[in-house]
Formats: structure tokens, sequence, C-alpha cells
């Protein structure tokens, strides 16, 4: 949503496409997670006004929404790509198969998941740990607007020490902030390694998958 209070901010999104162009022109097979916060989030619901349930699937299709642009954003600079939703709307995305997954991957195309895990009480973090898995991803990337994993949240305390590096058992017992912890909890379970980093600086994403050190490296 860039700098508005909520939406869909034109500039950014063109900055994400021309990143997302650079990694896969340097030979990068990309499959995307979107979230849906700059539009709805389920746990808005929680005061009670929205069924806990409802406001879940309100924030799949949130993300969906995002998938959308995205994919729209990505083609109109000539990026193939395909959007799988866990969410069957056949008029608009394919759903969610891992095989056609990824053979869109092996022909070049830009995967995009939507609509979460398909399941409430789950976060698109779940599902993005999830998917990787599936398709035997390599590296989860998670781009945010900080530049990696801190001990404490860098945006309120100004003494917030950085991790270049950080095992899953270190995340544990110094209780640090990467994702929430079922979809953490996946990763460390399949040995899937996460890169956090911060999205919204230009080119970040191709330095990332070329090994520069960026953001925070979560491994075994």
């Amino acid at each position: 949503m860039g700098d508005q209070h909520y939406g869909i901010d034109h500039e950014k999104l063109k900055q994400y496409s021309d990143d997302i162009r650079e990694a896969v022109e340097h030979g990068a097979e990309l499959a995307i997670v979107i979230g849906g916060g700059n539009i709805f989030r389920g746990l808005q619901s929680k005061d009670g006004a929205i069924d806990r349930v409802q406001g879940d699937y309100m924030g799949m299709l949130a993300t969906v929404i995002n998938s959308l642009a995205l994919q729209s954003s990505l083609e109109a600079i000539d990026i193939q790509t395909r959007l799988l939703t866990a969410i069957k709307m056949e008029q608009i995305a394919e759903p969610y198969i891992k095989r056609r997954a990824v053979r869109h991957l092996e022909k070049g195309r830009v995967v995009i998941f939507g609509a979460g895990t398909g399941n409430p009480y789950f976060t698109t973090d779940t599902a993005a740990s999830l998917r990787a898995i599936e398709i035997d991803a390599e590296v989860i990337l998670k781009g945010t607007r900080v530049d990696g994993v801190y001990s404490a949240d860098p945006e309120k305390h100004s003494d917030a020490v950085k991790y270049d590096t950080v095992s899953f058992e270190e995340v544990y017992s110094k209780e640090l902030n990467v994702m929430d912890m079922t979809a953490f909890t996946l990763c460390k379970e399949n040995k899937l390694p996460i890169i956090v980093f911060d999205v919204n600086k230009p080119g970040n994403l191709t330095k990332v998958l070329q090994g520069e050190p960026i953001g925070t490296l979560v491994s075994v």
C-alpha cells in the first residue's frame, strides 16, 4: 500500500514487478505468496463484529486481489505468470495443484499462489512455507519493510541488534520474530532456510538471489 492507509500503490507495485523481472532475467524460478493486509486482515474481525472464520476468508480474498494486481503488472512488462489459488475460482485463476505449479516454474513462468492455504486460522506465512516445501523450493525469501531479523522491533527500539545469520534453535531460544510459529516450525522440520530482507529497496531481490549478504539468513 506504499504510503497510503490502505489499497494498492501503483508505484510500489511497479517496483515489485521490476525487481521480479530482474530476478527472472538472472535465471531464478520464482513462486510468490502475497498477503492481503493492505485490504483486509482476518484479525480485524477479532472484536466480534465479524466471525473469525469469515474474517479469515475475507483476508484470503484480499490476497487474491493483490495477486491479480501483481499478475497484471508483471504481464504488462512481458513476464509470463500463472495465478494458482487454494480456493477454486476458475474464471480468474487455476486451482492449486503441485505438479501444475512445478511445471509452470519449469517453463519459466512466475507462479503466484493466492488465497493462502484455503483454510482459516492459517497465515500467509504458513501458506508460503507449505507451498515452498511442496514445490521443493531451495529457500524462502521473506520480503518485509525491515532489513532482517533483530533482537527487538527496530521500529520501536533504537538499540535493537540485527543478526546476519541465526539458527532455528536461536530463534526459539531468543524468542525472535521471524514469522508465525506454525510457518516457522514447518521450515525448521523440513530444513528449509529463510532469508528475511527489505523488499522495499529496489534491487534487493536480485542481490539476495546472487548471494550478497543482505538481510538475515535463518538456517539449521
